[in-house]
């Protein structure tokens, strides 16, 4: 049954507190009207003028060795050795549509950098496909693309037109297709027909041009690029334009545009190799010549017309070795020329791969191997410095760093190679020569034309080879494919994606609503005092001595005959004070220290006061002034200004010569502060402070202590170890509730013992736990009075 009790009560609380929530907000209903209307006119008024922006989607196939793409496309040229180096993901061409370099490309094509504009009815509507004019600009220098300029090209004639500048001052009179000199260009103003209708003779076109880069940021800003699905490499462009057959446009532009670039870096390879195939079949031509021509004036000078045919025995056994011993040397040669090439070349220049012989031994494919890698370094570099990477950038230097390293594992292949051939050739010099002594018989002649003919027949071999190369590499530039294959080309939607009605009329109803609820909201947010009890207890777990209104004087002692509501207070607070200290001895005083976080707080007030109360029960008290750096008790009581810096800076004193007994209190001593020191630390740490405590504690039943604020000074840490208990100062509609957490974090390290904290000037009848007999009945309906003032009056009125 108490349960159940106790389960209601906390409903009913809880219904009460947002009912008193809800009539917050509910009594400034007509504010909230009023901005609901406002922000609906101005919904309205954002959707008559705000231009509306369409949205224009094209979806291409991008190749992606690791998703499929176009690969499956190009298969039919696999066994020809082509589209080795083309590597590419979805990731990095996306980056490359999205670089400046392309879009800077398309807007130059397109020369959306020169806008139209005409004036309506309601806004300035800009032109494109139906503007009344074309202008083109040429032979212009470079502020045309950095600086913003306006013409304004009003129609006079068929044939005429006047040009003036957008303040209004008229340039002059021209045709239509003269040329007009500008200040960093040329214009020709062209008139254009209409479709199904021609044009108006009357009209004004303001031609704007813009900073190129102020377009290219626009369009980078506004183009969204993005794949389908994680495993598929079909991906979405998307532009958002007031005028949807631009944005189509541009979209169509750019695919254009990065795939023309696309098939250029491809072909760059194969050009560079065409190049080197080209040179070296001129030279290999050349020495194949002389070596003809050597065999011709052997056989003339030695009166020659065939070999023996009594050697054909022999010779036919070492034809085997003399085949292998062409094909060693063909291959030395080629990875030599190759070698040359790659000590001669630049590290920016590509090595071709193609003409190295192939075999299935091992150093020949790992040579292949690494020149393509180092090719497709190379292509991947360039195409990071064409979309706009520095010398700074991390992935650049990493890219070099890779080439410079292949470039050297390419050369130590080649190297080897070239010495696994020779020992080849060297094996199979050795096998011949075995053969040539067996045919030593064979004439002098027979051999030396031998050699002539071995000579011929290997740059025969070589010259054949990079003819088929040649063809190769012409293939290969015939065949490029694009990286991207369009799927739907760009297509607007038919109504504008910006500004949604529904959406704004929403917003502009939520707004109103909001924009009320939030000023009342934050005015009651942003007074972050602290004004009752709960506000403390909210914030901090410290005990809660009690609350004391606020004084109807300043400088108010309370005396037997006191009766004010903080007078009440006071003594209600001494009694909730001793069931603190009922851990001290009975032959012992009681010391409590009073501080606060900050000066201002009434921690001297409520020390004073706390103090005469209590002696008013005919304890003896002594009040001591502790705050050495700003004393204040001398603002309430009558004292000398010698007190306990005296006693500490002088040797040989007697704290008693500085207690001074209060006239009207029987009971009731202090202490004074004293002179101010220069050096207020330094005096606490002296153990005459403690020498003075042991004494007075002998002598008196309660010490009140008036110390410094805490958050200031460490004064009062230092002698903290000295109380039995602490009273905390806050004073209400004072401190800020932030900084509680000072308060909060003393309590929880124990930094100030036996702590509990109190709550001064509040307003009384906005407290509780005390009061109900002197406040009862006092200011009886007041509010019932308050609740009949204007409406106007109570709007921003603080809770």
């Amino acid at each position: 049954m108490k349960y159940n009790n106790s389960f209601s009560n906390q409903d009913k609380d809880s219904s009460l507190d947002l009912r008193e929530q809800f009539d917050r907000y509910l009594k400034h209903w007509i504010w909230f009207v009023f901005s609901i209307i406002i922000s609906i006119v101005f919904a309205y008024l954002y959707l008559r003028y705000t231009v509306p922006q369409y949205q224009a989607t094209a979806t291409i196939l991008v190749r992606d060795e690791k998703k499929g793409g176009l690969e499956s496309e190009l298969s039919a040229f696999a066994d020809l050795g082509l589209l080795k180096s083309s590597k590419s993901n979805v990731d990095n061409e996306i980056q490359i549509l999205k670089s400046r370099s392309i879009i800077k490309s398309a807007v130059k094509k397109l020369n959306l950098n020169i806008t139209y504009f005409t004036e309506g009815r309601v806004k300035t509507v800009e032109l494109y496909d139906k503007k009344p004019i074309d202008v083109s600009f040429f032979e212009s220098d470079d502020s045309f693309y950095l600086k913003n300029q306006s013409y304004v090209v009003n129609s006079k004639t068929d044939t005429t037109f006047e040009l003036a500048t957008p303040d209004g001052k008229v340039i002059n009179t021209f045709r239509y297709g003269s040329i007009i000199r500008l200040g960093n260009c040329k214009m020709v103003v062209t008139r254009k027909m209409l479709e199904n209708k021609k044009n108006d003779k009357d009209f004004s076109v303001t031609v704007k041009i813009n900073g190129l880069d102020n377009i290219v940021q626009g369009y980078s800003n506004r183009l969204k690029i993005a794949p389908l699905s994680e495993k598929s490499s079909v991906v979405e462009l998307t532009l958002n334009d007031a005028l949807p057959k631009k944005a189509e446009d541009f979209l169509n532009t750019l695919i254009a545009i990065y795939n023309q670039d696309a098939i250029d870096d491809k072909n760059f390879i194969s050009r560079n190799t065409q190049k080197f195939i080209d040179e070296r079949l001129k030279f290999i031509s050349e020495e194949l010549g002389d070596v003809e021509k050597e065999g011709e004036n052997f056989m003339t000078s030695n009166k020659l017309t065939n070999i023996n045919s009594d050697a054909d025995l022999f010779i036919k056994n070492s034809v085997d070795f003399e085949k292998a011993l062409i094909e060693t040397e063909t291959r030395i040669k080629v990875v030599s020329s190759m070698l040359d090439y790659l000590n001669s070349s630049s590290k920016d220049d590509i090595i071709p791969s193609n003409i190295i012989p192939t075999e299935n031994s091992a150093p020949n494919n790992s040579a292949v191997d690494l020149i393509n890698q180092y090719n497709g370094y190379i292509i991947e570099r360039n195409r990071l410095l064409n979309g706009g990477a520095t010398a700074k950038n991390t992935v650049l230097i990493n890219l070099n760093n890779r080439i410079d390293d292949m470039r050297k594992s390419v050369k130590e292949s080649l190297v080897r190679l070239i010495t696994s051939l020779k020992i080849k050739r060297d094996d199979l010099q050795k096998q011949d020569n075995l053969i040539s002594g067996r045919i030593s018989e064979i004439p002098r002649q027979s051999r030396e034309l031998k050699v002539i003919g071995r000579q011929q027949a290997i740059k025969e071999t070589l010259y054949l080879y990079l003819l088929q190369k040649r063809e190769e590499v012409g293939i290969s530039l015939a065949v490029t494919a694009p990286n991207a294959k369009i799927i739907d080309e760009a297509k607007a939607k038919l109504g504008p994606v910006s500004p949604n009605r529904n959406i704004i009329l929403l917003v502009g109803f939520s707004l109103g609503l909001l924009i009320p609820f939030l000023i009342i909201f934050l005015m009651d947010l942003l007074d972050t005092k602290i004004k009752n009890r709960q506000d403390i207890e909210d914030n901090v777990a410290i005990p809660f001595l009690g609350d004391v209104p606020k004084s109807d004087s300043e400088d108010e002692i309370i005396s037997a005959t006191s009766r004010s509501s903080s007078a009440e207070a006071i003594r209600i607070v001494r009694t909730n004070l001793e069931f603190m200290l009922n851990s001290v001895p009975e032959n012992q005083a009681k010391t409590i220290f009073v501080t606060s976080t900050v000066p201002k707080e009434g921690k001297t007030f409520i020390a004073i006061n706390l103090a005469s109360t209590i002696a008013l029960t005919g304890r003896k008290v002594l009040l001591v002034g502790l705050d050495i750096r700003n004393p204040k008790i001398d603002k309430y009581l009558d004292i000398p200004a010698k007190g306990i810096t005296n006693y500490i800076a002088k040797p040989n004193e007697k704290i008693e010569d500085y207690i001074i007994q209060l006239k009207d209190f029987e009971n009731f001593s202090v202490l004074p502060s004293g002179v101010i020191p220069p050096n207020p630390a330094d005096l606490l740490l002296s153990p005459k402070v403690a020498t003075m405590f042991e004494t007075l504690k002998q002598q008196y039943d309660y010490i009140i202590v008036d110390t410094a604020p805490v958050s200031l000074v460490t004064d009062t840490l230092l002698v903290a170890k000295y109380a039995d208990a602490f009273i905390y100062i806050v004073r209400a509609n004072f401190l800020d509730k932030r900084l509680l957490k000072i308060a909060g974090s003393f309590y929880e390290e124990k930094k100030l013992p036996n702590m509990s904290i109190l709550l001064n000037d509040t307003v009384w009848r906005k407290t509780y736990g005390y009061g109900y007999g002197y406040g009862y009945g006092y200011g009886y309906g007041l509010e019932e009075e308050n609740e009949k003032k204007s409406w106007f009056s109570g709007l921003f009125k603080k809770k």
